[in-house]
């Protein structure tokens, strides 16, 4: 296939050669790969890569992928990273316009190819030991916007969705050794009109890049569903899906164990080549202990497949927690008590990096969380880094995991609503398109037990195609409650899309008024207390509510971190933090970027001291 410009505007065309989203495990080769947890099945492509950067496609080595272009023309570039933070392109922060609005009147799908960057990567590589002659994939973890992919100077594939994994299998090009792969990435594309969340707006490689060898037989996707029954008791039930290679004949063995290592369950099966998916139907396994914010307790899922020799092909382990997420009369409740929700919005963010944060950084914001009572993260708006999922899993964070979509440009207009080319709105061109963003959300994180909400995306108003994502996740997915604010904008779409109220900044009394009026449905704020400047006076009117209404079940502050970028001032040589509009970037929202319990370097603000009263008055 011959890739073409021509798919960063067509509606039809947002995923070539892409394999299929599927659940974010690991897999070890054998027990002493698993008991080092050295992953030698996987090797790393992060670090130093050659770079191009042109103003514009026409600008654009276009043979840059070829064997024999030549070396010398490159410069060097970090991955993960922003390709703007490294010196290429300008720094821009804005809100709710599209970031072109004052320079090109675009109408999507259209870009203006006069001012749409293109990063040109390249990596030469030679295969690890435990790689070679296996079949290898690779999984680009995050890339934003517009990707083309080639290996050895042949066209891999396409993908636009730039906060969730994008694979594709090199099997058929890649080499032991001498290895050259290109990406070609560009900053707008289609997905722009879906990907206009309030934050700086950045382009390049900014999340991990990694190859991964597949055995003789291998776990292509895990779905592992524990139900907490009542009285406490578990059942389990598994889904896995396989690939092999051709001829394969063994067994697959699974296994579950309590936190002390105690055996749950085991169970065992033959498989072959010929069985691609393969189901262990569901069973009472007796008590369990319930994973909560409070008790976090993980049960350990181990899958090993055997060839016909009993030998050891591949092993996947797997934390799960045993929860149960419901609405009752009106009452959210979580393994069976009413739920309270104590919760931040949350950016990934470094003041050094951007959004190519690192683990360190996810840590220190858990750590922050726990300390000051915060319980529940949405992620907003869009997926986060795959690691932050099993680090919430492990600590006891809540979370309402939202797809990546946001729109607001396209119906929020200089303050007014004027949905006349919204998106996705009941546009048929975008429904396909914002399907696949919800089932990369889905699939991609679907195991952990952390999640009680799936969120089909943020401000981006209402219609047909989102409908139909609540349709999905719904059809989908029974352990879990899925949630969307924009409907609030379409009444009569309020039955159909979200299974709560959900508002923005309301103030208490409209919520008493919801409540009195209305109170069909759960209420939650899913952004209020706008932290910015010296705020968040006025909590305990908020926090009167949990005692006036039971289906009111508290709200997700804005936000977690302020986004700032450490500079190094002209006049006194020192580091400082700059915000919006001062990096000349026009349009711009300017400090409106700053609006978080902590500064961009991780100090909290005197404002968390509210934070933590309020919050631990209700989850302690």
């Amino acid at each position: 296939m011959k890739p073409s410009l021509s798919w960063l505007t067509d509606p039809e065309v947002f995923r070539v050669n892409q394999l299929p989203a599927r659940s974010d495990h690991v897999h070890y080769a054998d027990e002493q790969d698993l008991k080092s947890e050295s992953e030698k099945l996987y090797q790393s492509l992060d670090g130093t890569w050659a770079f191009l950067w042109a103003r514009n496609p026409k600008e654009r080595e276009k043979d840059f992928f070829l064997m024999e272009y030549p070396d010398d023309r490159f410069r060097t570039i970090q991955v993960p990273g922003h390709v703007e933070l490294q010196g290429y392109g300008r720094i821009q922060y804005i809100n709710t316009m599209y970031p072109w609005e004052g320079h090109a009147a675009l109408r999507p799908p259209q870009v203006d190819m006069s001012d749409d960057p293109v990063s040109s990567y390249v990596k030469w590589f030679d295969l690890e030991a435990p790689l070679i002659g296996k079949r290898v994939h690779i999984r680009f973890e995050g890339v934003e916007q517009a990707m083309y992919l080639y290996l050895n100077g042949t066209f891999i594939g396409y993908a636009e969705d730039s906060f969730t994994p994008s694979e594709f299998d090199l099997t058929d090009c890649i080499r032991p050794t001498g290895n050259k792969l290109a990406v070609e990435v560009y900053k707008r594309s289609k997905a722009a009109y879906f990907e206009d969340q309030d934050f700086f707006r950045f382009s390049g490689i900014f999340r991990s890049v990694r190859l991964y060898a597949l055995p003789q037989a291998h776990v292509e996707d895990l779905w592992a569903r524990p139900v907490l029954a009542r009285g406490g008791q578990g059942r389990f039930s598994l889904e896995l899906q396989f690939s092999y290679e051709p001829g394969f004949l063994g067994s697959v063995e699974v296994s579950l164990q309590d936190a002390e290592g105690l055996p749950v369950l085991n169970d065992r099966a033959e498989i072959d080549d010929s069985v691609s998916r393969l189901e262990f139907a569901s069973r009472d396994i007796g008590a369990v202990h319930p994973w909560s914010d409070k008790t976090p307790y993980l049960y350990l899922l181990t899958v090993r497949i055997r060839d016909a020799a009993g030998r050891v092909v591949e092993i996947v382990p797997y934390r799960i927690g045993f929860r149960d997420i419901r609405i009752q009369n009106g009452v959210i409740k979580f393994n069976g008590k009413r739920l309270i929700i104590a919760g931040v919005n949350r950016h990934e963010w470094n003041a050094e990096n951007g959004r190519a944060i690192t683990v360190d950084d996810m840590r220190w914001d858990i750590e922050t969380l726990r300390r000051n009572h915060i319980n529940f993260v949405r992620t907003c708006h869009y997926p986060d880094q795959i690691a932050w999922y099993g680090l919430c899993d492990e600590a006891g964070i809540c979370l309402m995991a939202e797809t990546n979509l946001e729109s607001h440009g396209s119906w929020q207009k200089m303050g007014t609503v004027e949905p006349s080319w919204n998106v996705p709105g009941s546009d048929p061109r975008w429904l396909r398109i914002v399907l696949d963003r919800a089932r990369t959300n889905f699939e991609t994180f679907k195991n952990h037990p952390s999640i009680l909400f799936w969120s089909l995306g943020n401000e981006s108003y209402a219609g047909e195609c989102i409908k139909a994502m609540y349709d999905f996740f719904k059809d989908r997915d029974d352990s879990r409650l899925v949630h969307y604010e924009g409907v609030f904008h379409r009444p009569e779409y309020r039955p159909s899309i979200s299974d709560v109220e959900s508002q923005m900044y309301a103030p208490p009394s409209r919520v008493g008024q919801y409540m009195e009026s209305d109170g069909t449905k759960p209420f939650i704020l899913c952004e209020y207390m706008h932290c910015m400047g010296n705020s968040l006076g006025g909590m305990q009117y908020y926090d009167r509510l949990f005692d006036r209404y039971r289906s009111y079940h508290g709200g997700f502050i804005w936000d977690f971190i302020d986004q700032a970028l450490f500079v190094t001032d002209d006049v006194t040589g020192e580091r400082v933090l700059r915000y919006g509009g001062d990096f000349d970037d026009r349009p711009s929202d300017y400090e409106f970027s700053g609006d978080g319990l902590v500064f961009a370097n991780r100090v909290e603000k005197p404002c968390m001291q509210e934070v933590r009263y309020y919050y631990g008055r209700r989850i302690r």
